[in-house]
Parts: structure tokens; C-alpha cells; sequence
């Protein structure tokens, strides 16, 4: 099968977002002037190294996307499989001024560089200031960029001075409505390494 996008799929199914799989899921928390806001996304990823930046794309202008504009920090909490109900029910759209951490029972802690709140017991915490937000093509389609100011590891995750992912699972986003769960990690050595 072959398909331009323009002129469709012929599918039931959109299978782009299968196609770009498993993608690991941001779970962006921000705070501004209607309160604080906990929403998940599956465009995101690191894109460089140093300095650290991080990147989400939300598509439609949402909260998360507003209140960055506002106050111009962001928090990407790291979703464990164990928090996957709370991460699906922070999915739904709410009125603007939602409180999604309370709506979910999730526990928030106050991030150390940033004035914004954080998923108190996610395995990872990434404090960001924005870098920029790029306007794409389509309707609303929005890149952020973050630079990340400060890193929480939880103590349980880190075995022989690594950050050790198969202490907590992450989640990933596949296609449609499917999910992964990181159970299995392998390693191999670069040509390069000596």
C-alpha cells in the first residue's frame, strides 16, 4: 500500500501515529493564571544533549500550551506503568481552570527551578524553561521547546549509578488506543566503544 497524506488513506484508521511507534509519553504539568494543569503527550522526545531540551507538540491549543505561553516554564513528568489510569484519565478534555491532578488523585510537589508543579512521585521529573514554541503547518499545530533547568530521579530508580527504566515500566504510546510497557532492556556495544 502506498498513500499521499493529501489525498487520504482509505483506512478506518489514521495509521500514521502506528507507523511512529512506541513513543515515549510527556507528561507535561504546568501552572498560570487559572491554576495548575497535568495533561499527557505522545509527541515528545529529548532532542539534544547539552544543553538538555526536550520537545512536545500539541496539536489544537490546549492548556497546557496556554499556560506555557503565560508563564513560560513547564515540567515533563515521566509516566510509570503504574500510573497509567491516572495518566489516561489527565487525557480528557476539561474546562479551562481544571485542576487534573486533583481530578486524578495524583500528589503534586513544587519543582526547585521553576515555578511550576510536578507529579510528586514520577520516576523522572525534566524542569524546562521554554526555548520557543514553533508554529506548524495545519490548522493548530504547535512545537514547544523546553530547556531543562533541573532533573529529579527518584531514589528507587537509580541501580549501579544508572538510571534504571525497568524499576518502574515507562509507558509508551503506539497507535489508535494502543499502549507498551518497557518490561525488557538489552545492551549493545557501539563499533566505536573501546
Amino acid at each position: 500500500m502506498f498513500y499521499q497524506p493529501k489525498d487520504g488513506h482509505g483506512l478506518p484508521h489514521n495509521p500514521f501515529n502506528a507507523i511512529i511507534t512506541p513513543r515515549p509519553i510527556g507528561w507535561i504539568s504546568t501552572r498560570a493564571g487559572r491554576g495548575d494543569n497535568l495533561a499527557p503527550y505522545s509527541f515528545f522526545n529529548g532532542i539534544a544533549y547539552t544543553p538538555p531540551q526536550v520537545m512536545f507538540a500539541s496539536t489544537a491549543r490546549k492548556d497546557s500550551l496556554n499556560n506555557i505561553e503565560q508563564s513560560g516554564v513547564f515540567a515533563v513528568n515521566v509516566v510509570a506503568h503504574a500510573r497509567r489510569e491516572a495518566m489516561n484519565l489527565t487525557s480528557g478534555s476539561y474546562p479551562p481552570g481544571t485542576d487534573e491532578f486533583e481530578l486524578a488523585g495524583i500528589a503534586k510537589a513544587e519543582c526547585v527551578t521553576i515555578p511550576c508543579p510536578r507529579v510528586a512521585d514520577a520516576p523522572a521529573v525534566l524542569e524546562c524553561r521554554l526555548g520557543r514554541i514553533l508554529r506548524l503547518e495545519g490548522p493548530d499545530n504547535h512545537l514547544v521547546i523546553g530547556l531543562v533547568t533541573g532533573i529529579h530521579l527518584r531514589d528507587d530508580c537509580i541501580v549501579g549509578g544508572r538510571f534504571d527504566i525497568t524499576r518502574f515500566q515507562p509507558l509508551a504510546r503506539c497507535g489508535y488506543r494502543d499502549y507498551a510497557v518497557v518490561r525488557e532492556v538489552f545492551e549493545m556495544a557501539r563499533p566505536d566503544d573501546g
